[in-house]
């Protein structure tokens, strides 16, 4: 959501933010706050977490299942009026919950979006499964002005990791992109910064879209 108030001659975006529909499959998992785990096999399961996410039963290495949750979580940024499509990037600020699920760790810093998935086979086959994010073209006020998705992007992190992440930096392209291949029995986490491109001046009005990461087995 972009909220556009016209001030004199300029305008003025108050907030911009993203929404997170949250895709989950019930599931467990064992094994550490490093971005990327081997956990054991086990009975076929996916996990898919976005921002905010629920357990039962403690952290998952200590025997703890997923549960639904239905939170959307929002990202968000306010633009100075004397910067408004200056084209110098503004950092958005996310919410949602920072700890990561496999053991209560502080694996994200403030503003970020947590993300994290696993695959589990009750064998060692060599499968995979997809991450991808759908997402719109634009974002879109009441009177049909537009901003485009791609001007949305992100970088990817991890607190006390080094090296790639497995869930990498991308920008919103609109529609459906494919941001990692997780292989099957593994638990994977990364946390994303959101960065708002800033390169037009846009008219006043409140601008929402919405945006659905979907984990998908063999």
């Amino acid at each position: 959501m972009i909220n556009v108030t016209s001030i004199g001659k300029g305008f003025k975006i108050s907030r911009l933010s993203a929404q997170f529909s949250i895709a989950m499959l019930l599931a467990y998992i064992p094994a550490a706050h490093a971005y990327t785990v081997n956990i054991a096999t086990g009975t076929k399961a996916a996990y898919l977490r976005v921002g905010d996410g629920s357990t039962t039963g403690g952290f998952y290495n200590a025997g703890g299942t997923p549960v639904d949750n239905t939170t959307v979580n929002l990202v968000s940024v306010t633009v100075p009026a004397v910067s408004v499509g200056n084209t110098v990037d503004q950092a958005m600020t996310g919410t949602g919950r920072l700890s990561s699920d496999y053991d209560g760790f502080a694996f994200c810093a403030a503003g970020q979006v947590y993300i994290g998935a696993f695959y589990r086979l009750n064998s060692t086959a060599n499968q995979s499964a997809t991450l991808r994010v759908t997402a719109p073209t634009s974002l879109t006020n009441a009177t049909g002005d537009t901003i485009p998705m791609s001007q949305i992007r992100w970088t990817s992190s991890g607190n006390g990791d080094t090296g790639a992440q497995p869930i990498p930096a991308g920008t919103f392209s609109g529609g459906t992109q494919t941001l990692a291949t997780l292989l099957r029995n593994t638990w994977n986490e990364s946390c994303h910064s959101f960065i708002y491109g800033n390169d037009a001046i846009v008219a006043a009005g409140t601008y929402n879209a919405r945006v659905t990461y979907t984990l998908s087995t063999p």
